[in-house]
Protein backbone atom coordinates (compact mmCIF):
# COMPACT_ATOMS: atom_id res chain seq x y z
CA UNK A 1 0.00 0.00 0.00
CA UNK A 2 1.69 3.13 -1.26
CA UNK A 3 0.54 5.47 1.51
CA UNK A 4 1.74 3.07 4.20
CA UNK A 5 5.34 2.93 2.99
CA UNK A 6 7.21 5.25 5.34
CA UNK A 7 10.05 6.54 3.14
CA UNK A 8 10.68 3.05 1.82
CA UNK A 9 10.42 4.68 -1.58
CA UNK A 10 9.37 8.10 -2.77
CA UNK A 11 5.55 8.08 -3.00
CA UNK A 12 4.42 8.43 -6.57
CA UNK A 13 0.82 8.39 -5.43
CA UNK A 14 -1.15 7.70 -2.28
CA UNK A 15 -1.93 4.30 -3.74
CA UNK A 16 0.55 1.46 -3.71
CA UNK A 17 1.88 -0.12 -6.88
CA UNK A 18 3.88 -3.32 -6.84
CA UNK A 19 6.21 -4.70 -9.48
CA UNK A 20 4.02 -4.85 -12.63
CA UNK A 21 5.49 -1.76 -14.27
CA UNK A 22 7.44 0.54 -11.96
CA UNK A 23 8.93 3.72 -13.35
CA UNK A 24 12.29 3.42 -15.07
CA UNK A 25 14.29 5.41 -12.55
CA UNK A 26 16.99 5.43 -9.95
CA UNK A 27 16.30 4.63 -6.31
CA UNK A 28 14.78 7.59 -4.51
CA UNK A 29 15.02 6.14 -1.01
CA UNK A 30 18.55 7.43 -0.49
CA UNK A 31 17.75 10.73 -2.18
CA UNK A 32 14.69 11.27 -0.01
CA UNK A 33 16.66 10.55 3.13
CA UNK A 34 19.17 13.26 2.20
CA UNK A 35 16.54 15.96 2.59
CA UNK A 36 14.75 14.85 5.75
CA UNK A 37 14.37 17.47 8.45
CA UNK A 38 13.44 16.71 12.02
CA UNK A 39 11.86 19.98 13.10
CA UNK A 40 8.06 20.37 13.27
CA UNK A 41 6.11 20.48 10.02
CA UNK A 42 5.27 23.94 8.66
CA UNK A 43 1.77 25.31 9.03
CA UNK A 44 1.79 27.57 5.97
CA UNK A 45 -1.32 27.53 3.82
CA UNK A 46 0.48 26.17 0.83
CA UNK A 47 1.27 24.85 -1.86
CA UNK A 48 0.77 27.80 -4.18
CA UNK A 49 0.04 27.57 -7.89
CA UNK A 50 0.11 29.75 -10.97
CA UNK A 51 -0.31 29.13 -14.69
CA UNK A 52 1.80 30.86 -17.30
CA UNK A 53 0.36 32.18 -20.55
CA UNK A 54 1.95 29.28 -22.46
CA UNK A 55 0.00 26.75 -20.38
CA UNK A 56 2.78 25.69 -17.99
CA UNK A 57 1.53 25.20 -14.44
CA UNK A 58 3.90 25.98 -11.55
CA UNK A 59 3.24 24.48 -8.12
CA UNK A 60 5.34 25.61 -5.15
CA UNK A 61 5.34 24.27 -1.61
CA UNK A 62 7.29 26.35 0.89
CA UNK A 63 9.12 24.30 3.52
CA UNK A 64 11.85 26.20 5.30
CA UNK A 65 13.20 23.48 7.56
CA UNK A 66 16.38 23.03 5.53
CA UNK A 67 18.20 25.37 3.09
CA UNK A 68 17.37 23.02 0.21
CA UNK A 69 15.08 22.99 -2.81
CA UNK A 70 13.67 20.22 -4.99
CA UNK A 71 12.92 21.25 -8.55
CA UNK A 72 10.93 18.90 -10.78
CA UNK A 73 9.54 19.10 -14.30
CA UNK A 74 6.83 16.58 -15.22
CA UNK A 75 5.74 15.85 -18.80
CA UNK A 76 2.39 14.17 -19.39
CA UNK A 77 3.88 11.65 -21.78
CA UNK A 78 5.04 8.12 -20.96
CA UNK A 79 4.84 4.59 -22.21
CA UNK A 80 1.06 4.88 -22.48
CA UNK A 81 1.41 7.39 -25.30
CA UNK A 82 3.76 5.33 -27.46
CA UNK A 83 2.77 3.49 -30.61
CA UNK A 84 3.48 -0.12 -31.53
CA UNK A 85 6.93 -0.31 -33.08
CA UNK A 86 8.37 2.52 -30.99
CA UNK A 87 7.94 1.13 -27.47
CA UNK A 88 10.59 2.52 -25.14
CA UNK A 89 11.00 5.83 -26.96
CA UNK A 90 9.81 7.86 -23.95
CA UNK A 91 12.53 6.33 -21.79
CA UNK A 92 15.13 6.60 -24.56
CA UNK A 93 14.47 10.32 -24.86
CA UNK A 94 14.79 10.65 -21.10
CA UNK A 95 18.39 9.44 -21.48
CA UNK A 96 19.02 11.83 -24.36
CA UNK A 97 17.77 14.81 -22.36
CA UNK A 98 21.08 14.69 -20.49
CA UNK A 99 22.98 15.35 -23.71
CA UNK A 100 23.54 18.75 -25.26
CA UNK A 101 21.31 21.70 -26.12
CA UNK A 102 21.82 24.70 -28.34
CA UNK A 103 23.30 26.45 -25.32
CA UNK A 104 24.99 23.60 -23.46
CA UNK A 105 27.39 20.92 -24.61
CA UNK A 106 26.80 17.23 -23.94
CA UNK A 107 27.35 16.24 -20.31
CA UNK A 108 27.37 19.84 -19.09
CA UNK A 109 23.95 19.59 -17.41
CA UNK A 110 25.08 17.02 -14.86
CA UNK A 111 28.33 18.88 -14.33
CA UNK A 112 26.52 22.11 -13.51
CA UNK A 113 24.24 20.39 -11.01
CA UNK A 114 27.18 18.68 -9.29
CA UNK A 115 29.16 21.92 -9.12
CA UNK A 116 26.18 23.53 -7.41
CA UNK A 117 26.33 20.85 -4.73
CA UNK A 118 23.21 19.06 -5.96
CA UNK A 119 21.97 15.79 -7.39
CA UNK A 120 19.78 15.15 -10.41
CA UNK A 121 18.13 12.33 -12.27
CA UNK A 122 14.94 11.42 -14.12
CA UNK A 123 12.37 8.66 -14.38
CA UNK A 124 9.86 7.40 -16.92
CA UNK A 125 6.60 5.63 -16.17
CA UNK A 126 3.61 4.45 -18.14
CA UNK A 127 1.90 7.81 -17.57
CA UNK A 128 4.64 10.47 -17.48
CA UNK A 129 8.32 11.40 -17.63
CA UNK A 130 9.87 13.58 -14.94
CA UNK A 131 13.20 15.27 -14.25
CA UNK A 132 14.49 16.60 -10.93
CA UNK A 133 17.31 18.31 -9.11
CA UNK A 134 17.92 18.50 -5.35
CA UNK A 135 20.12 21.51 -4.67
CA UNK A 136 21.02 24.19 -2.13
CA UNK A 137 18.32 26.84 -2.41
CA UNK A 138 20.74 29.41 -3.88
CA UNK A 139 21.18 27.16 -6.93
CA UNK A 140 17.46 26.99 -7.78
CA UNK A 141 17.52 29.82 -10.39
CA UNK A 142 20.28 28.07 -12.34
CA UNK A 143 18.40 24.75 -12.21
CA UNK A 144 15.26 26.38 -13.58
CA UNK A 145 17.29 28.00 -16.35
CA UNK A 146 18.94 24.69 -17.27
CA UNK A 147 15.70 22.71 -17.23
CA UNK A 148 13.82 25.33 -19.23
CA UNK A 149 16.63 25.31 -21.78
CA UNK A 150 16.34 21.61 -22.53
CA UNK A 151 12.55 21.84 -22.69
CA UNK A 152 12.91 23.60 -26.05
CA UNK A 153 16.54 23.51 -27.20
CA UNK A 154 17.65 19.88 -27.07
CA UNK A 155 20.06 18.90 -29.85
CA UNK A 156 19.49 15.31 -30.92
CA UNK A 157 22.59 13.93 -32.56
CA UNK A 158 22.61 10.64 -34.47
CA UNK A 159 25.95 9.59 -32.95
CA UNK A 160 24.81 10.40 -29.41
CA UNK A 161 21.63 8.41 -30.02
CA UNK A 162 23.52 5.41 -31.39
CA UNK A 163 25.65 5.25 -28.25
CA UNK A 164 22.81 5.88 -25.79
CA UNK A 165 20.37 3.37 -27.28
CA UNK A 166 22.96 0.69 -26.54
CA UNK A 167 22.90 1.79 -22.90
CA UNK A 168 19.11 1.51 -22.91
CA UNK A 169 19.28 -1.99 -24.41
CA UNK A 170 21.77 -3.01 -21.75
CA UNK A 171 19.45 -1.60 -19.12
CA UNK A 172 16.68 -3.79 -20.51
CA UNK A 173 18.95 -6.83 -20.33
CA UNK A 174 19.88 -6.11 -16.72
CA UNK A 175 16.44 -5.10 -15.44
CA UNK A 176 14.23 -7.47 -17.44
CA UNK A 177 15.91 -10.12 -19.58
CA UNK A 178 18.21 -11.22 -16.74
CA UNK A 179 15.51 -10.79 -14.07
CA UNK A 180 13.05 -13.72 -14.02
CA UNK A 181 10.45 -11.94 -11.89
CA UNK A 182 10.53 -8.88 -14.14
CA UNK A 183 9.95 -11.15 -17.13
CA UNK A 184 6.94 -12.64 -15.37
CA UNK A 185 5.41 -9.21 -14.84
CA UNK A 186 6.16 -8.21 -18.42
CA UNK A 187 4.35 -11.34 -19.61
CA UNK A 188 1.52 -10.68 -17.17
CA UNK A 189 0.94 -7.17 -18.51
CA UNK A 190 0.98 -8.28 -22.14
CA UNK A 191 -1.56 -10.99 -21.25
CA UNK A 192 -3.73 -8.88 -18.97
CA UNK A 193 -4.02 -6.06 -21.54
CA UNK A 194 -4.64 -6.82 -25.19
CA UNK A 195 -5.68 -3.40 -26.51
CA UNK A 196 -4.71 -1.00 -23.73
CA UNK A 197 -1.18 0.47 -24.06
CA UNK A 198 -0.19 -0.75 -20.60
CA UNK A 199 0.53 -4.04 -22.37
CA UNK A 200 3.85 -2.59 -23.57
CA UNK A 201 6.88 -2.43 -21.22
CA UNK A 202 8.17 1.01 -20.29
CA UNK A 203 11.72 0.00 -21.21
CA UNK A 204 10.45 -1.15 -24.61
CA UNK A 205 10.57 -4.45 -26.44
CA UNK A 206 14.11 -5.31 -27.45
CA UNK A 207 13.19 -5.55 -31.11
CA UNK A 208 11.76 -2.03 -31.02
CA UNK A 209 14.92 -0.73 -29.36
CA UNK A 210 17.11 -2.42 -31.95
CA UNK A 211 15.15 -0.78 -34.77
CA UNK A 212 14.67 2.62 -33.15
CA UNK A 213 16.10 5.60 -35.03
CA UNK A 214 17.22 8.95 -33.70
CA UNK A 215 14.35 10.52 -35.63
CA UNK A 216 11.89 8.56 -33.43
CA UNK A 217 13.29 10.30 -30.35
CA UNK A 218 13.26 13.65 -32.14
CA UNK A 219 9.62 13.21 -33.12
CA UNK A 220 8.66 12.25 -29.56
CA UNK A 221 10.42 15.35 -28.24
CA UNK A 222 8.67 17.61 -30.73
CA UNK A 223 5.28 16.06 -30.04
CA UNK A 224 5.20 16.07 -26.26
CA UNK A 225 7.88 18.33 -24.75
CA UNK A 226 5.93 21.56 -24.69
CA UNK A 227 5.08 23.89 -21.79
CA UNK A 228 1.36 23.20 -22.19
CA UNK A 229 2.06 19.49 -21.65
CA UNK A 230 4.19 20.00 -18.54
CA UNK A 231 4.17 21.33 -15.01
CA UNK A 232 6.87 22.41 -12.59
CA UNK A 233 6.93 21.40 -8.92
CA UNK A 234 9.24 23.16 -6.45
CA UNK A 235 9.40 22.22 -2.77
CA UNK A 236 11.79 23.67 -0.19
CA UNK A 237 13.19 26.79 1.39
CA UNK A 238 11.81 29.15 -1.23
CA UNK A 239 9.40 32.05 -1.65
CA UNK A 240 6.65 31.10 -4.06
CA UNK A 241 6.47 34.59 -5.56
CA UNK A 242 10.16 34.45 -6.46
CA UNK A 243 9.73 30.99 -7.97
CA UNK A 244 6.80 32.24 -10.06
CA UNK A 245 8.97 35.12 -11.27
CA UNK A 246 11.80 32.77 -12.22
CA UNK A 247 9.36 30.44 -13.98
CA UNK A 248 8.06 33.31 -16.06
CA UNK A 249 11.61 34.42 -16.87
CA UNK A 250 12.92 31.03 -17.98
CA UNK A 251 9.92 28.87 -18.93
CA UNK A 252 7.59 31.66 -20.00
CA UNK A 253 9.59 32.42 -23.15
CA UNK A 254 8.64 29.07 -24.73
CA UNK A 255 5.53 28.91 -26.89
CA UNK A 256 2.68 26.46 -26.44
CA UNK A 257 2.30 23.87 -29.20
CA UNK A 258 -0.50 21.78 -30.63
CA UNK A 259 -0.38 18.38 -28.91
CA UNK A 260 -1.22 15.06 -30.57
CA UNK A 261 -4.77 13.82 -30.14
CA UNK A 262 -5.15 11.31 -27.32
CA UNK A 263 -7.75 8.79 -28.42
CA UNK A 264 -9.40 6.42 -25.93
CA UNK A 265 -7.63 3.07 -25.74
CA UNK A 266 -10.05 1.08 -23.62
CA UNK A 267 -9.48 -2.60 -22.90
CA UNK A 268 -12.22 -4.94 -24.20
CA UNK A 269 -14.14 -6.85 -21.56
CA UNK A 270 -12.33 -10.01 -20.46
CA UNK A 271 -14.36 -13.21 -20.47
CA UNK A 272 -12.29 -15.78 -18.63
CA UNK A 273 -9.05 -16.44 -16.81
CA UNK A 274 -5.84 -16.03 -18.81
CA UNK A 275 -2.64 -17.88 -17.97
CA UNK A 276 0.91 -17.55 -19.25
CA UNK A 277 4.11 -19.39 -18.32
CA UNK A 278 7.60 -17.95 -18.50
CA UNK A 279 10.60 -20.27 -18.61
CA UNK A 280 13.78 -18.67 -17.30
CA UNK A 281 16.88 -19.61 -15.29
CA UNK A 282 15.94 -19.29 -11.61
CA UNK A 283 16.24 -21.13 -8.31
CA UNK A 284 12.59 -20.86 -7.29
CA UNK A 285 9.23 -20.60 -9.05
CA UNK A 286 7.22 -17.42 -8.80
CA UNK A 287 3.71 -16.30 -9.69
CA UNK A 288 1.75 -13.09 -10.12
CA UNK A 289 -2.03 -12.75 -10.34
CA UNK A 290 -3.86 -9.62 -11.49
CA UNK A 291 -7.52 -8.70 -11.58
CA UNK A 292 -8.89 -5.70 -13.42
CA UNK A 293 -10.18 -3.18 -10.90
CA UNK A 294 -11.66 0.33 -10.89
CA UNK A 295 -9.39 3.33 -10.63
CA UNK A 296 -10.03 6.47 -8.64
CA UNK A 297 -11.92 9.00 -10.76
CA UNK A 298 -13.92 11.09 -8.29
CA UNK A 299 -11.89 11.73 -5.13
CA UNK A 300 -14.88 12.78 -3.06
CA UNK A 301 -17.58 10.39 -4.25
CA UNK A 302 -15.84 7.15 -5.19
CA UNK A 303 -15.72 4.48 -2.48
CA UNK A 304 -14.46 1.22 -3.98
CA UNK A 305 -10.89 2.40 -4.74
CA UNK A 306 -10.37 3.34 -1.09
CA UNK A 307 -11.76 0.01 0.07
CA UNK A 308 -9.45 -1.85 -2.34
CA UNK A 309 -6.54 0.13 -0.94
CA UNK A 310 -7.42 -0.97 2.58
CA UNK A 311 -7.88 -4.57 1.41
CA UNK A 312 -4.35 -4.59 -0.03
CA UNK A 313 -3.00 -3.33 3.29
CA UNK A 314 -4.93 -5.92 5.29
CA UNK A 315 -3.42 -8.66 3.13
CA UNK A 316 0.10 -7.23 2.87
CA UNK A 317 0.62 -3.85 4.48
CA UNK A 318 2.71 -4.66 7.53
CA UNK A 319 4.44 -7.48 9.41
CA UNK A 320 1.18 -8.57 11.04
CA UNK A 321 -0.77 -8.63 7.76
CA UNK A 322 -2.63 -11.76 6.75
CA UNK A 323 -0.19 -12.98 4.12
CA UNK A 324 2.80 -12.59 6.40
CA UNK A 325 1.03 -14.07 9.40
CA UNK A 326 -0.87 -16.92 7.73
CA UNK A 327 1.10 -17.89 4.62
CA UNK A 328 4.73 -17.10 5.43
CA UNK A 329 4.95 -17.69 9.19
CA UNK A 330 1.83 -19.78 9.71
CA UNK A 331 1.23 -22.52 7.14
CA UNK A 332 4.63 -21.76 5.58
CA UNK A 333 3.24 -22.38 2.14
CA UNK A 334 4.96 -19.22 0.90
CA UNK A 335 8.46 -17.87 1.13
CA UNK A 336 7.00 -14.50 0.21
CA UNK A 337 3.54 -13.21 -0.63
CA UNK A 338 2.30 -9.75 -1.52
CA UNK A 339 -0.73 -7.74 -2.53
CA UNK A 340 -0.96 -4.38 -4.26
CA UNK A 341 -3.39 -1.92 -5.76
CA UNK A 342 -2.77 1.37 -7.54
CA UNK A 343 -5.89 3.43 -8.17
CA UNK A 344 -4.28 6.71 -9.20
CA UNK A 345 -3.16 6.43 -12.82
CA UNK A 346 -4.13 7.58 -16.29
CA UNK A 347 -4.87 4.11 -17.62
CA UNK A 348 -6.60 1.03 -16.24
CA UNK A 349 -6.11 -0.21 -12.69
CA UNK A 350 -5.37 -3.70 -11.40
CA UNK A 351 -5.24 -5.49 -8.07
CA UNK A 352 -2.27 -7.88 -7.85
CA UNK A 353 -1.17 -10.79 -5.71
CA UNK A 354 2.24 -12.37 -6.06
CA UNK A 355 4.64 -14.66 -4.28
CA UNK A 356 7.09 -17.54 -4.18
CA UNK A 357 6.19 -20.93 -2.73
CA UNK A 358 8.26 -22.17 0.19
CA UNK A 359 10.69 -25.02 -0.35
CA UNK A 360 8.75 -28.24 -0.95
CA UNK A 361 5.56 -26.35 -1.91
CA UNK A 362 4.19 -25.89 -5.41
CA UNK A 363 2.81 -22.99 -7.39
CA UNK A 364 -0.60 -24.66 -7.29
CA UNK A 365 -0.50 -24.75 -3.49
CA UNK A 366 0.54 -21.11 -3.33
CA UNK A 367 -2.24 -20.04 -5.70
CA UNK A 368 -4.77 -21.96 -3.62
CA UNK A 369 -3.49 -20.32 -0.44
CA UNK A 370 -3.66 -16.82 -1.90
CA UNK A 371 -7.19 -17.44 -3.12
CA UNK A 372 -8.15 -18.87 0.27
CA UNK A 373 -7.07 -15.69 2.04
CA UNK A 374 -9.20 -13.63 -0.33
CA UNK A 375 -12.14 -15.96 0.28
CA UNK A 376 -11.76 -15.52 4.02
CA UNK A 377 -12.27 -11.80 3.56
CA UNK A 378 -15.22 -12.46 1.27
CA UNK A 379 -16.86 -14.81 3.80
CA UNK A 380 -15.80 -13.34 7.14
CA UNK A 381 -14.80 -9.75 6.42
CA UNK A 382 -12.03 -7.94 8.29
CA UNK A 383 -11.75 -7.16 11.97
CA UNK A 384 -12.02 -3.78 13.64
CA UNK A 385 -8.44 -4.22 14.82
CA UNK A 386 -7.14 -4.80 11.28
CA UNK A 387 -9.01 -1.76 10.01
CA UNK A 388 -7.72 0.43 12.82
CA UNK A 389 -4.13 -0.67 12.21
CA UNK A 390 -4.31 0.24 8.53
CA UNK A 391 -5.75 3.67 9.26
CA UNK A 392 -3.20 4.39 11.98
CA UNK A 393 -0.35 3.47 9.65
CA UNK A 394 -1.73 5.61 6.84
CA UNK A 395 -1.80 8.65 9.13
CA UNK A 396 1.72 7.95 10.38
CA UNK A 397 3.02 7.46 6.85
CA UNK A 398 1.60 10.77 5.71
CA UNK A 399 3.22 12.51 8.66
CA UNK A 400 6.65 11.00 8.02
CA UNK A 401 6.34 11.62 4.30
CA UNK A 402 6.09 15.33 4.91
CA UNK A 403 9.51 15.29 6.55
CA UNK A 404 11.02 14.68 3.09
CA UNK A 405 11.14 17.42 0.47
CA UNK A 406 11.51 14.87 -2.29
CA UNK A 407 8.57 12.82 -1.04
CA UNK A 408 6.37 15.92 -0.96
CA UNK A 409 7.35 16.87 -4.50
CA UNK A 410 6.76 13.32 -5.71
CA UNK A 411 3.35 13.23 -4.09
CA UNK A 412 2.26 16.48 -5.72
CA UNK A 413 3.66 15.57 -9.11
CA UNK A 414 2.37 12.00 -9.07
CA UNK A 415 -1.19 13.03 -8.31
CA UNK A 416 -1.14 15.59 -11.10
CA UNK A 417 0.24 13.01 -13.53
CA UNK A 418 -2.65 10.65 -12.81
CA UNK A 419 -5.25 13.30 -13.60
CA UNK A 420 -6.01 14.11 -9.97
CA UNK A 421 -5.08 17.33 -8.19
CA UNK A 422 -2.55 18.16 -5.48
CA UNK A 423 -5.37 19.88 -3.57
CA UNK A 424 -6.87 16.43 -2.99
CA UNK A 425 -3.94 15.10 -0.94
CA UNK A 426 -5.59 15.61 2.42
CA UNK A 427 -8.97 14.52 1.10
CA UNK A 428 -7.50 11.21 -0.03
CA UNK A 429 -6.30 10.47 3.47
CA UNK A 430 -9.60 11.54 5.04
CA UNK A 431 -11.56 9.32 2.66
CA UNK A 432 -9.29 6.38 3.40
CA UNK A 433 -9.98 6.86 7.10
CA UNK A 434 -13.73 6.54 6.49
CA UNK A 435 -13.56 3.07 4.87
CA UNK A 436 -15.66 0.53 6.75
CA UNK A 437 -15.19 -3.20 7.26
CA UNK A 438 -18.37 -3.76 5.27
CA UNK A 439 -16.94 -1.88 2.28
CA UNK A 440 -13.75 -3.94 2.35
CA UNK A 441 -15.75 -7.17 2.37
CA UNK A 442 -17.98 -5.86 -0.42
CA UNK A 443 -15.11 -5.10 -2.82
CA UNK A 444 -13.55 -8.48 -2.02
CA UNK A 445 -16.77 -10.11 -3.20
CA UNK A 446 -17.24 -7.81 -6.19
CA UNK A 447 -13.97 -7.74 -8.12
CA UNK A 448 -12.19 -11.08 -7.70
CA UNK A 449 -13.73 -13.37 -10.27
CA UNK A 450 -11.90 -15.47 -12.85
CA UNK A 451 -13.51 -13.47 -15.65
CA UNK A 452 -11.12 -10.58 -14.95
CA UNK A 453 -8.10 -12.60 -13.76
CA UNK A 454 -4.74 -13.10 -15.47
CA UNK A 455 -1.96 -15.28 -14.03
CA UNK A 456 1.72 -15.43 -14.97
CA UNK A 457 3.97 -18.18 -13.61
CA UNK A 458 7.73 -18.59 -13.62
CA UNK A 459 8.84 -22.10 -14.54
CA UNK A 460 12.43 -22.12 -13.21
CA UNK A 461 15.11 -23.56 -15.46
CA UNK A 462 18.61 -24.66 -14.42
CA UNK A 463 20.83 -21.72 -13.52
CA UNK A 464 24.14 -21.67 -15.36
CA UNK A 465 27.12 -21.74 -13.02
CA UNK A 466 28.88 -18.80 -14.56
CA UNK A 467 29.84 -15.31 -13.56
CA UNK A 468 27.20 -12.64 -14.11
CA UNK A 469 27.59 -10.72 -17.32
CA UNK A 470 28.92 -7.22 -16.78
CA UNK A 471 27.12 -4.28 -18.41
CA UNK A 472 28.70 -2.95 -21.58
CA UNK A 473 28.04 0.67 -20.62
CA UNK A 474 26.81 2.90 -17.80
CA UNK A 475 23.19 2.55 -16.72
CA UNK A 476 21.89 5.86 -15.46
CA UNK A 477 18.27 5.21 -14.57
Amino acid sequence: MRCLRILAEAPISPFRQRLPNPPMRSSFAAIALLVIAVSPAPTLANPFETKLANGLRVIVKEDRRAPTAVHMVWYRAGGMDEKDGTSGVAHALEHLMFKGTKNLKSGEFNKRVAEAGGRDNAFTSRDYTAYFQIVPKAALPEMMKLEADRMANLTLDAKEFAAEIKVVMEERRLRTDDNPQARVHEALNSTLFQAHPYRRPIIGWMDDLEHMRWQDARDWYRQWYAPNNAYVVVVGDVDHREVFRLAQKYYGIHKARQLPERKPQNEPEQAGVRRVTVKAPAKLPYMAMAWKAPKLRDVRNDRDPYALEVLAAVLDGHDASRFSKNLVRGSRVAQSAGAGYDGSLRGEATFTLDGQPAEGKTIAELEAALRAELKRVQDEGVSAEELARVKTQSIAAQTYKRDSLMAQAMEIGGLEASGLNWRDIDTLLEKLKTVTAEEVQAVAKKYFTDDTLSIAVLDPQPVEQSKPRKPSGPVRH
